[in-house]
């Protein structure tokens, strides 16, 4: 296992959630010392004590040992690209565009909305986070919070998720629509 990135991971990811040093090592049991050497590389730890980090950070053990290099970019190239994941009976499929999770508030996908024929959702959506969507191709209607909107290729809107929202198909032509799932 190399240190330096495995450190370099739990000082990013507790960055990202605007954590310090302290807040971790209290919930973890251990002195900030001991976590300032575990985010430095410069000690290695018991497998309990990155047990207890994973937890306070909100990952998998798995995740945090996993030797790979975590990268600034992310390019991923179409045929790369895991394909459509959901069942288009429910309403839509969707595909994730850059899985970055772990370090980014942002989770772009593309979102392909059943064809009104095949379409058998009529129970709206919430989550947590906020939700920007882009029209990429055809036409939706964006029901949310009780209103119903008309959207075409081109048209953007941005969204509390926390509302009920859903996508409808407006015709029997598959809509795709560029989401992006922002966590605040």
């Amino acid at each position: 296992m190399d240190l330096k990135n495995l450190g370099h991971k739990i000082k990013e990811l507790r960055l990202r959630q605007k954590k310090t040093q302290q807040q971790i090592a209290d919930e973890c049991g251990i002195s900030k010392s001991m976590l300032s050497k575990i985010e430095n590389g410069q000690t290695a730890s018991a497998v309990a004590t990155l047990s207890k980090i994973s937890e306070a950070l909100h990952v998998s053990l798995s995740w945090l040992l996993d030797d790979k290099i975590e990268d600034s970019l992310v390019l991923q190239k179409r045929s790369q690209r895991k394909s459509q994941i959901g069942d288009v009976h429910m309403g839509y499929s969707y595909e994730l565009l850059a899985n970055r999770s772990q370090f980014s508030s942002i989770e772009p996908t593309i979102v392909h909305v059943t064809p009104k024929h095949r379409n058998l959702r009529t129970e709206t959506y919430t989550h947590l986070q906020d939700e920007f969507i882009y029209i990429l191709e055809g036409s939706i209607y964006l029901f949310y919070d009780g209103g119903n909107y008309y959207m075409e290729k081109g048209d953007s809107a941005y969204f509390k998720g926390e509302k009920p929202h859903l996508f409808v198909p407006v015709n029997d032509e598959e809509a795709q629509v560029l989401t992006c799932f922002i966590s605040i």
